[in-house]
């Protein structure tokens, strides 16, 4: 039996424990009250604008030594400033719901909508619920988040069982009574009160998405496998589809396949169409949702929902998505007022883009018709006849004062959401291009410039920032406007003799990236990484984050597949065997293919990493090896803090990589010993970079 000492000893250190805080909606009370930003509190903590915001929404607490710090200022504020419906005692403090928003009113593009899977059950709830706890389940932390709108108050989507249990985001059960996909299908719109509000005032409402469990799809009349495996559609004399089209409903041009999207002509403004997930038929890629599709019904709902809510609601591959929150963020029309007959019309929105564009003959893929008018079908273009915009694939030789420094390890590193950080400010072309000869060059003009660029050296031991094979140009070559401007900057005299400039252009994707960042940012906190870290806190949260929670780490996957597939998508090629060369495919029928776009982002990927490569040559690193956004480099340790160069009061070198969890920073991608790497170079002539993880799989970056 413990003494009485050993229990008051016990007790004091209980009470002397981690401060208690106000809820995350008090602590953002507060802070309002005094006028007090984000950004200024972060500054204050010595941290940064994303986590307070983590702090004030729930997704993560401040720790030691922060977080006495933060109760500090908070007990100061709550003196200074009481609410009428707090009690005295600090620790009561009770949540305040934040002001409505206008159903018309867009919602934020950076700001998580209302409902946090992960974090919050859902604040109002239908009769129809069979498990009653489910309400009582919600936490506080709903509350504070913005009033649900009623149309879609079980959140953006459900997972459908095969005894007709709907599982909603935030714990939530519902009955569905539905046997038949028409009878769904009505259920979903009807009653179901799913879907997500739209995230641009000229866009529309997210529809609610219905995900399929084998058993539901085997209950419904679905085959367990698709057997169109090329296609990927049930055939149209299947009884679901039958059953579908005597009910009057439509399916759109890619038919019923893993991810179905079934609808009637809207009436009266009102959209009446329900999007379908086929689990069985591998609606969820594993490359980019891991295991999601085996989990339970209630887990596939808290992880779909978790990316819905702070990407949007999933609408086919994760390719799909990224192309899909392009255009959600910047619709391409909005309504405009006609002068002549003072009606609304539909007209194009101003920076986004708006209709198909011709690409510029050098942007071009092989396959479209402006290649096929001019070269033979087997023609290979040279550099002065097609740009050549790609990540690097590249590695050289050791150097024998390499081989004789005892390096034991070669290590990688990665940069986190390096395409995705690549699109922030960064400037394309919203209308056609104009042709133009012996241009002036315009760093603030998007297109594509035909130029030698020859003439520039390079250290032997860095790539070219010209190529992707890192290779000094030969001659002519087109290049986008982010390549020919960082040739400027190296002080390289340029003459370009012939141009496609885009005279309407716009920071197209800074709304997308703000999103994505913002998504990646809270998953990563919910993994226990967050911005403010200590170099050697970071690794270490980065070695076990991904066992941290599955769930999350799906979310994870899926972001970063999002941000390349869908930058992927703006020049996508032709995808149906029954394609004939020279012909148009439908993705040319979208505003959002634009090939110059890629071309320019992944320009700027580049050339921002070569901008870092050169500052960590100046001080005698150099790299050995890089596949896209990961570098390896010789290190006399296993870790990235073991090469890593710092200034004199131990901090990161200016201008070169830096260590953390925001996009552009870098992780540790893996490690090898340095024999290992001098045979793969030496003997094999693979690129190292590829296998740097030490499992043998292709790295494909991030």
């Amino acid at each position: 039996m413990p003494t009485e000492e050993e229990l008051f000893t016990a007790v004091d250190a209980l009470l002397e424990g981690e401060p208690q805080l106000p809820s995350p909606a008090e602590r953002s009370r507060l802070r309002e009250a005094a006028g007090v930003t984000q950004a200024r509190l972060a500054q204050v903590l010595q941290s940064t604008t994303q986590t307070v915001k983590n702090w004030e929404n729930g997704r993560s607490e401040p720790r030691p030594p922060r977080l006495q710090a933060y109760q500090r200022l908070l007990e100061g504020w709550a003196a200074k400033y009481p609410s009428a419906s707090v009690p005295e005692s600090f620790a009561g403090s009770v949540e305040r719901p934040a002001a409505p928003q206008l159903r018309d009113e867009p919602a934020p593009p950076t700001a998580a909508p209302a409902i946090d899977p992960v974090r919050a059950a859902s604040a109002a709830r239908p009769s129809t619920s069979r498990r009653p706890a489910a309400k009582k389940a919600a936490s506080k932390s709903a509350a504070s988040a913005a009033v649900v709108d009623e149309r879609f108050a079980n959140g953006p989507l459900a997972v459908l069982d095969g005894d007709g249990s709907v599982y909603c985001v935030g714990g939530l059960v519902l009955d569905c009574p539905a046997k038949t996909f028409p009878a769904l299908v009505d259920w979903a719109l009807a009653e179901a009160k799913l879907g997500a509000p739209r995230l641009n005032r000229n866009g529309k409402d997210a529809d609610p998405l219905i995900v399929l469990t084998d058993a539901a799809a085997e209950r419904l009349g679905l085959p367990a496998v698709l057997e169109d495996r090329r296609g990927l559609r049930l055939a149209e004399d299947h009884k679901v589809v039958k059953q579908l089209v005597k009910a009057r409903w439509r399916l759109t041009k890619r038919g019923f396949g893993p991810w179905a999207r079934v609808y009637r002509p809207a009436e009266g403004g009102k959209r009446q169409c329900v999007q379908f997930a086929i689990l069985p038929w591998g609606a969820l890629d594993t490359r980019s949702w891991g295991n999601t599709d085996q989990l339970p019904p209630a887990d596939v709902a808290a992880v779909l929902g978790t990316y819905a809510t702070r990407v949007l609601t999933p609408r086919g591959s994760t390719a799909v998505c990224g192309l899909e929150l392009m255009s959600a963020l910047r619709p391409p029309t909005r309504a405009v007022k006609d002068p002549a007959t003072g009606s609304w019309v539909s007209g194009p929105n101003p920076g986004s883009l708006t209709e198909p564009v011709d690409p510029a003959p050098p942007e071009a893929p092989a396959e479209h018709p402006l290649v096929a008018s001019r070269y033979p079908r087997h023609h290979v273009r040279t550099p002065d006849q097609v740009i050549d915009e790609e990540a690097y694939d590249w590695f050289r030789l050791l150097t024998d004062e390499e081989c004789t420094q005892g390096y034991t390890h070669a290590v990688g590193i990665d940069v986190n959401m390096a395409f995705a950080a690549a699109a922030n400010r960064l400037v394309i072309g919203t209308g056609p291009a104009t042709h133009v000869k012996n241009p002036a060059f315009d760093p603030k003009l998007p297109g594509s410039w035909l130029l030698d660029l020859s003439h520039i050296e390079t250290d032997p031991r860095l790539p070219s920032p010209f190529t992707p094979k890192g290779t000094r140009p030969t001659g002519p070559a087109w290049y986008s406007t982010s390549t020919v401007a960082y040739a400027v900057e190296l002080g390289a005299p340029i003459q370009p003799s012939e141009a496609y400039v885009r005279h309407e252009h716009g920071a197209y994707f800074d709304a997308w990236y703000a999103r994505l960042r913002d998504a990646y940012m809270a998953t990563m906190a919910d993994l226990g990484v967050e911005a403010g870290m200590s170099e050697a806190d970071f690794l270490a949260a980065m070695a076990r984050h991904k066992n941290v929670d599955p769930g999350q780490a799906a979310v994870l996957s899926a972001i970063k597949s999002t941000v390349k597939g869908g930058i992927g998508k703006l020049r996508e090629r032709p995808q149906s065997i029954k394609h004939k060369f020279g012909e148009p495919w439908p993705a040319l029928s979208r505003a959002t293919w634009s090939p110059h776009a890629r071309a320019e982002l992944i320009g700027k990927v580049r050339t921002n990493q070569h901008r870092k490569l050169t500052a960590w040559a100046r001080a005698g690193l150099f790299p050995v090896a890089i596949l896209s956004d990961c570098a390896v480099y010789l290190s006399h340790g296993p870790s990235p803090l073991d090469f890593m160069p710092h200034t004199d009061d131990g901090k990161p070198l200016p201008g070169g990589f830096r260590l953390g969890v925001s996009p552009g920073m870098v992780k540790h991608e893996g490690t090898r010993d340095f024999l290992w790497l001098a045979q793969t170079i030496e003997d094999e002539q693979i690129n190292p970079a590829r296998h740097i993880k030490g499992d043998d799989a292709p790295d494909s970056g991030e």
